[in-house]
């Protein structure tokens, strides 16, 4: 009995359960490039190049491995468009009786595929989502550090026994470094083109002009070797600052010490326990100092695994949570970067050139200011997920949702991430070149961040008064003289119309 084993563009694998579970022998593997993933949202051009590519490249992988590959193409003249027409027409070309595939990553493929394909559970990550909902439910509120410190002992990792290596979960508090100097900063490793990548590059031009992004140069790599290429050269030039300068930001070097590895392990090209325990082991060696390996692993094994499960757990009606009833539109700058704040300008500019901007760029600059403005956070979730090369809905929509606009109420975040000018102008050196003053509070030139701030903390203080982490700034505003309140909130309603 032939099966037909359906590899989705986010499921470059060898090991993923989907294979295990088929006999090359007899199974064919399908994969199809298909219109309906490429436009769902208007995907960065840089993102479709890399899925496109890496999903030719493993393709190739496979059949070395002896498997037989069907491998559909997006300029087929007879390409359905749809992951659903182009299975069936598999069925009837190879005499198949069943499709079998991994489960996916986000609800809106779940719940088309579930009719049609068996789904097997993806065994590629940490955490056990039944085990998640158990352990979530019976709380009263959720913390990632808890769960994070499940994950250690889960895995061992930065373990002396029972105890955390050091005698400390957490060392962020040693990663807060405000930017350094431009100069010996590590760059990410950039692959060239290989022929297969480069015809994929002219058909995205052809096929997808008007899509968000520039695409040259492009320097992502499109294969497991290349991926695990950018990950050692990772390891031994930026692991050893990256937890000091995991937070800063520097105008013309969006990388710092970042990995930029986040584009291959959603797509399955990286194992997240390997690269976790390569980290460890150069902690353990003496190279690097454990702030930045906790740092990392807490990325993985803890933040990433965390809001993989809140996807999960709350179900798809989450990306419609708006508990602080945020409606105004996504500014037209976030799509071409024409903004007179500097901070924007260079996340934003940075995010068309590159498909990529580090987390604190997202959460803080471009994140932090839709907070603060109100804007939908739909819409904004819908932006992230089309402009950056590492967003897949399960990964980018608690972080999004929950995280970064707190339109979940609090259900992931223990607070909203809302800051003042004052913030961005001590973890970047934006605010230097920039049009407004980011010391001024209020007047003309004053940092729209600074007015926008008070608004928030004034439109929300009956929630936030409530809150502990944010009760403080409350008091602080109520603080203010009654002529100076209403300053800030008519300035920082004049700046909100002019959007």
């Amino acid at each position: 009995m032939k099966r037909l084993i359906l590899i989705l563009g986010d499921q470059l694998s060898p090991s993923i359960s989907s294979l295990r579970a088929a006999d090359p022998a007899r199974d064919v593997v399908l994969m199809a490039e298909v219109t309906a993933e490429t436009t769902y949202v208007r995907h960065h051009k840089k993102k479709i190049v890399l899925v496109l590519a890496a999903m030719r490249h493993f393709a190739e992988e496979l059949s070395n491995l002896g498997w037989m590959v069907d491998y559909v193409r997006l300029d087929d003249p007879d390409n359905t468009g749809s992951l659903y027409g182009e299975a069936h027409r598999a069925l009837a070309r190879h005499g198949a009786t069943n499709i079998l595939a991994t489960e996916p990553g986000e609800w809106r493929l779940m719940e088309d595929m579930s009719a049609w394909a068996e789904l097997l559970p993806d065994t590629r990550y940490l955490a056990d989502r039944q085990g998640f909902v158990r352990w979530a439910e019976a709380r009263k509120t959720l913390r990632m550090e808890h769960f994070y410190r499940l994950m250690r002992r889960k895995t061992g990792l930065l373990m002396d026994g029972d105890r955390p290596a050091e005698g400390k979960w957490n060392f962020d508090a040693d990663n807060r470094s405000p930017p350094p100097g431009p100069l010996g900063l590590p760059e990410p490793l950039r692959t060239a083109p290989d022929t297969a990548t480069r015809e994929v590059l002219n058909l995205v031009k052809r096929r997808f002009p008007d899509h968000f992004g520039g695409i040259e140069p492009f320097w992502f790599a499109t294969t497991r070797s290349g991926a695990q290429a950018a990950f050692t050269h990772f390891l031994r030039h930026g692991l050893r600052d990256f937890g000091r300068y995991q937070d800063a930001m520097l105008g013309g070097h969006g990388f710092l010490c970042h990995a930029v590895v986040s584009v291959y392990l959603n797509l399955g090209l990286l194992d997240p326990l390997d690269m976790c325990h390569a980290v460890e082991a150069e902690w353990r060696s003496g190279r690097v100092p454990i702030n930045s390996a906790e740092g990392f692993i807490r990325q993985v094994i803890g933040w990433r695994e965390f809001v993989r499960c809140i996807y999960w757990w709350q179900g798809p009606e989450y990306a419609r949570r708006n508990a602080l009833a945020a409606e105004r539109p996504l500014p037209w700058f976030y799509w071409t970067g024409e903004t007179s704040m500097a901070c924007l300008r260079a996340c934003i500019t940075q995010t068309h050139k590159e498909a990529y901007a580090h987390h604190i760029q997202r959460l803080m600059v471009t994140g932090n200011f839709a907070l603060l403005a109100g804007v939908n956070p739909h819409a904004l979730h819908e932006w992230y997920l089309a402009v950056y090369a590492d967003a897949y809905e399960w990964v980018e929509l608690p972080n999004t949702i929950g995280m970064s606009q707190f339109a979940d109420g609090g259900l992931l975040a223990s607070k909203p991430y809302a800051a003042s000018g004052a913030y961005i102008n001590r973890m970047s050196d934006y605010c230097g070149a920039c049009a407004y003053n980011v010391k001024a509070r209020v007047g003309p030139g004053a940092c729209p961040f600074n007015v926008l701030y008070w608004r928030f903390v004034a439109t929300h203080a009956p929630r936030l008064r409530g809150n502990p982490r944010m009760a403080h700034m409350v008091r602080v505003w109520e603080t203010f003289p009654p002529d100076h309140q209403q300053d800030v909130l008519a300035q920082a309603d004049a700046f909100l119309a002019g959007l």
